[in-house]
């Protein structure tokens, strides 16, 4: 009985902790964080961060990390928007977009596994190789895109479109999180990726292909990538080289907030979506309590920190 109540208070985390964040920053700032706007505006931020970490999840669970995020958002920003600037069909453009993400993807798990190299040192590389590819695609510049629908993914509702309750955008995050939900918990795959994440090598001596495994698992990230950098484009309307710097750090903070373990074996799906609403939720109370950026920056990462140390505690041996 004890083992299943902390097992329920494990998995209740995250979302106590959304509650408490909410409930002090309602206390602080009632004007700001009692009117529905405000919540309209924090789900489409999350929209993005959200999409990105789902594929991270996946990383995570499987023992890996991937640090590149960021840059492959802004690469996914820029492909969609050259495609579109040479009048390629808006349909075609977002394909074109999510395949730069997936083939960075591709990168990773080909290195990973073939080379047998660290995904921290992989990611790192192609961290800095990503924004370069981005940046010279672009010409060092931002890249103008002509109107279209994809702008209004993550714009805010009027007044006729009220009933969806959410942009477009946001509802594609939802839609991906019960599809990948799904993957991890009711396929042979998904088990294979927690299989991985808690031992490689017994995962290997059931049978289970890790190699090949590995890579699926990264070009899948890579496609949440390249959706993130399709709702990116959405926000932005235009194709940027510069886009989502520092971005990588709240797509893992998210994962990792959620109740994903960074040793591998553990993540949730609803984990992570929670904690990318809690990071959300920080950065707009800061915002509106008028706190400056580097305030903000300390905050996120002492929580970071915080949720690290958790994670450490939960998974600790007695003695």
């Amino acid at each position: 009985m004890n083992n299943k109540l902390k097992q329920i208070i494990s998995n209740l985390g995250p979302f106590i902790g959304l509650i408490a964040v909410l409930i002090f920053f309602i206390a602080l700032k009632p004007a700001a964080f009692l009117k529905w706007g405000t919540y309209e505006l924090m789900f489409m931020h999350t929209a993005i961060v959200g999409m990105a970490a789902l594929g991270m999840t996946l990383v995570i669970i499987s023992g890996g990390i991937d640090l590149s995020v960021g840059s492959a958002i802004a690469l996914v920003t820029v492909s969609i928007a050259l495609l579109l600037s040479v009048n390629v069909p808006p349909a075609v453009a977002v394909l074109g977009g999510i395949a730069s993400g997936a083939i960075c993807g591709a990168l990773i798990g080909g290195l990973v596994t073939k080379l047998k190299l660290s995904p921290f040192i992989v990611t790192l590389g192609m961290w800095g190789a990503v924004r370069g590819a981005a940046k010279g695609m672009a010409n060092n510049q931002t890249v103008s895109a002509p109107e279209s629908p994809l702008n209004n993914l993550l714009a805010i509702l009027s007044k006729e479109q009220q009933w969806m309750l959410f942009p477009v955008g946001v509802w594609l995050t939802i839609i991906a999180a019960i599809i990948l939900y799904v993957i991890l918990h009711y396929t042979k795959f998904g088990r294979h990726v927690f299989a991985i994440g808690s031992n490689e090598e017994t995962a290997r001596l059931c049978g289970v292909r890790v190699e090949r495994t590995k890579l699926y698992i990264y070009v899948l990230a890579g496609v949440f990538t390249g959706l993130a950098g399709l709702l990116q484009f959405s926000q932005l309307t235009m194709g940027d080289p510069t886009a989502a710097m520092g971005k990588e750090l709240d797509v893992i903070a998210a994962v990792v907030i959620g109740g994903g373990s960074l040793t591998g074996g553990v993540g949730s799906i609803a984990g992570t979506l929670v904690g990318a609403f809690i990071m959300t939720t920080v950065a707009t109370g800061c915002t509106k309590l008028g706190l400056e950026n580097w305030v903000q920056q300390i905050v996120t990462g002492v929580i970071i920190i915080v949720a690290v140390v958790i994670d450490q505690l939960r998974h600790s041996k007695p003695g």
